[in-house]
């Protein structure tokens, strides 16, 4: 760029232009979008980009938008087209008399660009957070290196209520499927290197949790999501770690909703017998 530092401000987020990136720093006001609340800065190297448009937008605007390449950020990765204009944090909204000015930016990145086909790792870091959210049939939580679901009682089907509480290593997975919230039958499954049930629904899957109105919103499942896509991305496969030893309230909770499944038919003799060993191992 022609001086590093230069910064040009828009709505909800500012680009700080440097030698070799583009820093994204986005506001965290009540206006504007909470998954830019949730990312709070990117830094998005020159090498990630593939090309950078200006366009005009609505209501006297223009929007300056890069264009990342395939395969660059995790965060794009996982949302696989699914994010609606106003939340795609490449987009740079700006009033339309600064037009000239976004056009004399567009122009100096577009010159520093050299490469724009798919790259096979991830050159954006993930979002740090949250590592953690509430589904609507239970929480992900992830650690860096393990994802575990911990099922609702009041909201998790039979099936996973049989399966028990899961944790996933990162070396067992092979990506992630993020469907956003904002449409119907949004999830955010763990797609395992050993899977042996494909087209399973998520409401019946283990390896998934399902979201619904106020559960699993963008800006929490799907830097979560992300997350878990480029840590899978940079490991190898290794031995699921052990779960930890279970609170005994918290078993003995378990056990009296699987009886209430039992007794409702949902559960047979034979099935609750089994999970119910199962948990009294977990003491």
């Amino acid at each position: 760029m022609s001086r590093m530092g230069d910064v040009l401000a828009g709505f909800h987020a500012a680009w700080e232009f440097e030698s070799d990136s583009v820093l994204i720093r986005y506001e965290r006001g009540i206006r504007a979008p909470k998954l830019f609340q949730a990312l709070g800065e990117r830094r998005v190297p020159l090498e990630a980009i593939a090309g950078v448009t200006l366009t005009r937008g609505k209501r006297g605007t223009v929007v300056l938008r890069m264009e990342p390449r395939p395969g660059a950020d995790p965060l794009m990765e996982a949302a696989a087209g699914q994010l609606k204009e106003s939340g795609d944090p490449y987009r740079l909204v700006l009033p339309a008399d600064r037009e000239v000015l976004a056009e004399y930016y567009a122009d100096e990145l577009r010159a520093l660009l050299t490469e724009s086909g798919p790259v096979d790792r991830f050159l954006v870091k993930p979002p740090e957070g949250p590592l953690s959210f509430k589904a609507y049939d239970g929480k992900a939580t992830f650690d860096g290196r393990t994802v575990n679901f911990r099922w609702f009682w009041t909201g998790a089907s039979s099936a996973k209520w049989k399966a028990g509480d899961q944790s996933f290593s990162v070396g067992e997975l092979n990506g992630v499927e993020w469907r956003s919230p904002e449409v119907f039958e949004g999830h955010l499954r763990l797609l395992r290197r050993d899977a042996r049930t494909p087209g399973v629904q998520a409401d019946q899957d283990p390896a998934a949790v399902v979201f619904g109105l106020g559960y699993g919103p963008v800006h929490e499942s799907l830097p979560f999501a992300a997350a878990v896509l480029a840590a899978v991305r940079t490991s190898s496969p290794v031995a699921a770690v052990p779960a930890p030893r279970r609170d005994p309230a918290d078993i003995a909770e378990r056990i009296r909703h699987l009886g209430e499944l039992h007794q409702a038919g949902l559960v047979t003799d034979e099935e609750f017998s089994v999970k119910k060993a199962e948990l009294l191992s977990e003491l």
